[in-house]
């Protein structure tokens, strides 16, 4: 079964129920179908069923599917860490996914964004890796260290060292801000990949891992008006759902 979860503020409900419709017009959709409405992450932990595959709005809704998944290990591949710790939102949902033990691993691949946005804010880095899609260095007790990324390592050095250290079994989550802004998915800031560089990551994770379910995010209703986001959505679905 699919489940759509419309949920967050209007361009992410509206971009939810319009994914429905495309892929429903494709073809993609067969058997049952649900769609859970709620307006808060309390509703929704209430709400969100245990399924295969979801299609969410906001990326707030991925910390309700594994507060009732409870997968030990989580792949997340998203422009943005989501690890800020100040206060829960589509922004943090990671970090407290993790402090609360909903996941006991999770991986971030392909992100550009990793700084925290106020000097109050933290960034949450305990049982969590981070493999950006550009070359970015860290600080630590022995100097600057370089992560493992994309650009330099390729999507089989990052694949292999994450199965290292997640195990085969996860939660794949997907944040389609992680595409160029040429795709107009998202609201906000946009990552770097292509649609052929993300499928190529997504298929390698298929391959490696055993992804127990998924989930694609951040759907907002800018993919009405962008032929490209559309057939990144429509790509993305099918692979996932191993057509």
């Amino acid at each position: 079964m699919v489940t759509f979860i419309p949920f967050g503020e209007r361009p992410n409900r509206e971009g939810v129920l319009y994914a429905r419709k495309l892929l429903e017009k494709e073809g993609l959709l067969s058997g049952d179908v649900n769609t859970v409405d709620a307006r808060n992450p309390e509703t929704l932990d209430r709400l969100v069923p245990s399924d295969c595959c979801y299609v969410i709005g906001e990326h707030l809704a991925t910390y309700s599917i594994v507060g009732r998944l409870r997968p030990s290990s989580l792949i997340s591949v998203d422009a943005h860490t989501d690890l800020m710790h100040d206060y829960l939102d589509h922004g943090s949902w990671l970090a407290y996914s993790l402090e609360e033990r909903r996941v006991e691993r999770a991986v971030v691949i392909a992100p550009v964004l990793m700084i925290p946005t106020t000097r109050r804010t933290e960034l949450w880095t305990r049982r969590v890796r981070i493999y950006p899609a550009l070359p970015r260095t860290r600080k630590t007790s022995r100097g600057w260290k370089s992560y493992c990324n994309l650009t330099n390592h390729g999507v089989g050095g990052v694949v292999e060292d994450a199965v290292g250290y997640l195990g085969k079994d996860v939660y794949l989550t997907v944040d389609l801000d992680v595409l160029r802004p040429e795709y107009r998915i998202a609201r906000f800031q946009h990552g770097e990949l292509t649609l052929d560089e993300l499928l190529e990551l997504l298929g390698e994770i298929v391959r490696t891992f055993n992804v127990v379910a998924f989930d694609v995010a951040e759907v907002s209703d800018r993919i009405k008006r962008s032929r490209a986001g559309k057939e990144a959505l429509i790509e993305v679905f099918r692979l996932l759902m191993g057509g």
